[in-house]
């Protein structure tokens, strides 16, 4: 349907949302669950990266295997619910470095404010990795996006759990080149730019507060 969206179907992480998308899921389980999905999704995201073949010694003998070819990656959560899928990510590629970029939701135009931004400094030798849980309006991921373009990025994808279409609509009309990588794609927004039926507000669920 759309180019450059990959949607995760495995039956481990669509069993993991599942369990992420019921509201009697609490805080805690929530919180393991995003990691483990991001953990599987990491998997996909990385599935591209350049290799090269190196020498080595085994027990046994001196042998040929590959590597990642010096591909440098970055992770970079849009605050807060990015904040989520980190350590996920971390846990698979544990070298990444990790920025934040700090948006809230205007809460009449729903258009995004920055209120923080603090990047690696090497971010255009680094394919980085967009971190947030719901692709709503696509307003804060497309600034997430122009923030890292601005800064001097030239790889970037885009990793969220569940996508409206409005969403991917508005990521492919401005940024084109960039991938999502999403775990499932939803029916629609609601009047609040709400994903339906989506799993509420995944910051608030991450951290318990309302």
């Amino acid at each position: 349907m759309w180019d450059n969206v990959y949607i995760m179907d495995h039956p481990l992480i669509q069993h993991k949302l599942t369990i992420i998308r019921d509201a009697r899921t609490g805080p805690k389980e929530f919180r393991e669950l995003v990691e483990e999905v991001s953990l599987l999704m990491a998997y996909e995201v990385t599935r591209n990266l350049p290799l090269e073949e190196v020498e080595i010694e085994t027990p046994l003998c001196r042998t040929k295997s590959k590597v990642i070819s010096g591909k440098k990656l970055g992770i970079v959560p849009i605050l807060r619910a990015g904040l989520g899928m980190v350590n996920g990510m971390l846990k698979l590629i544990p070298a990444a470095k990790v920025g934040h970029i700090g948006l809230y939701r205007d809460p009449e135009t729903l258009k995004p404010v920055e209120y923080y931004c603090k990047l690696p400094s090497d971010i255009n030798e680094r394919e980085l990795v967009i971190l947030d849980p719901m692709l709503a309006t696509g307003g804060s991921a497309c600034a997430g996006i122009e923030f890292l373009k601005d800064r001097g990025a030239g790889s970037i994808k885009l990793m969220c759990l569940i996508a409206a279409p409005e969403g991917i609509d508005k990521v492919r009309k401005h940024h084109p080149e960039v991938e999502i990588y999403t775990a499932a794609v939803d029916e629609y927004l609601n009047d609040h730019a709400y994903i339906v039926p989506g799993l509420g507000d995944a910051g608030d669920r991450l951290f318990g507060t309302k």
